[in-house]
């Protein structure tokens, strides 16, 4: 599963450079695609890929939690903290909640972020909850058709709503949807981890996922499609072992997505479609050229790049503003000086990652396997004998991030 390394290792790197471009290149900056952007969407179709499948090999909500839990909070923390102690020379962004900040739901319940780029683990979050809810109902294996509704939810709130009802400080329930968010959750997760009423818990959950989904974001069509490009990625799995049926939902969600924009109110400017669809071409292209060298032999380089993605992701935004604000704005240096100090932030960053991936992530991975390897099996009523996911597949299920 190298291949999934790499593209995650491509993402993050995606992501970096569209952060980099306008501080350190601003004549290099793309305007026909949003580089970020499509990196983000590759991250999406891997965790759509893997998630869901590992979920399903594991049966066992409580050990799928368990391991998400630490795969996922100890970086993020290790990101929040560092972004507080630069405060001094990189301002927090106004209108934070910490209560949005314990669910990572920050992008869909009118928070901002105390790093920016985690606006993307509101998704993945919101796509846990629905893997969970249709896992334990037993609907999980209907992926296509999940996705294909879910490009369909994301046209129809397209062209109804111009702004989520949950969004902006004029937002229903404003400064008590994180809250709500949070209680809601916790009595799903409760009812679905105890197994004493897994269905009951399974509807909580899914509610609010799709309600967040809809609701919460500023670009309300933008949700749903995250979560059809996400099931697309799943749907993808489930053709390549057997469920071949499936893959027509790829090229409908393709379309579809690529149409939302023409017929849904105005959203950010890398959602116009001269480069919407640049970009979704890019990531599906991306991700399709990784499958096809899916048995070719992974350059070292990109494996460990992918490794440290989760890492790279979450702390090259801080990192770089903290270089800014200490060495000054490198667009009004001279070329040399700015690509020393690029070339220094660079060798800081990935030096950084590679300390965190190894001291941060991968014990606490460790940690929450050997926990859920522990745990009472619960919510495996819908796991199907003869899973597709085999054992060699497991570092690459367990280690999906960021988030993809």
């Amino acid at each position: 599963m190298g291949w999934l390394d790499a593209l995650r290792g491509i993402a993050a790197t995606a992501v970096l450079i569209s952060h980099m471009l306008p501080w350190f290149a601003p004549g290099l900056t793309l305007s026909w695609i949003a580089l970020g952007t499509a990196g983000v969407l590759v991250f999406f179709l891997v965790s759509g890929y893997i998630i869901p499948a590992s979920l399903e090999r594991r049966g066992c909500v409580r050990s799928f939690w368990t391991s998400r839990l630490f795969r996922l909070y100890p970086l993020y923390l290790v990101a929040i903290l560092f972004a507080l102690a630069c405060a001094p020379l990189v301002p927090i962004n106004k209108g934070v909640d910490p209560i949005a900040h314990i669910t990572m739901l920050m992008s869909t319940v009118g928070s901002a972020r105390i790093v920016d780029p985690m606006w993307t683990l509101a998704y993945e979050m919101i796509f846990y909850l629905l893997v969970t809810a249709l896992f334990v109902t037993g609907t999980h294996r209907r992926s296509g058709l999940i996705a294909i509704l879910c490009m369909g939810l994301a046209i129809a709130v397209g062209v109804t709503l111009a702004n989520g009802p949950l969004a902006g400080p004029r937002g229903l329930l404003y400064g008590m949807a994180p809250l709500v968010s949070l209680l809601l959750i916790v009595v799903g997760l409760a009812c679905v981890l105890s197994g004493r009423s897994p269905r009951i818990g399974a509807l909580v959950l899914g509610a609010t996922a799709l309600c967040l989904v809809v609701l919460g974001p500023v670009d309300p069509w933008l949700g749903p499609t995250f979560l059809a490009v996400m099931f697309a990625g799943t749907a993808i799995h489930r053709w390549e072992h057997g469920r071949r049926a499936a893959i027509w939902a790829v090229p409908v969600v393709a379309v579809l997505a690529c149409l939302t924009p023409f017929v849904s109110h105005p959203a950010p400017s890398w959602t116009v479609p001269q480069k919407w669809i640049p970009t979704l071409a890019a990531a599906g292209i991306v991700f399709a050229i990784g499958m096809a060298l899916r048995h070719r032999r992974v350059p070292g380089f990109l494996t460990w790049l992918g490794r440290i993605s989760y890492s790279l992701y979450l702390l090259h935004y801080p990192v770089l503003l903290l270089f800014v604000a200490v060495l000054g704005d490198p667009r009004k240096s001279p070329a040399l000086s700015a690509a020393l100090v690029a070339g220094l932030y660079l060798a800081v960053l990935f030096g950084l990652c590679a300390l965190t991936y190894r001291y941060v992530e991968l014990p606490m991975q460790r940690l929450g396997r050997v926990l859920a390897a522990q745990l009472p099996s619960v919510g495996d009523s819908a796991k199907s004998p003869g899973s597709p996911v085999g054992e060699s597949d497991e570092r690459s299920l367990s280690s999906a991030a960021p988030a993809g």
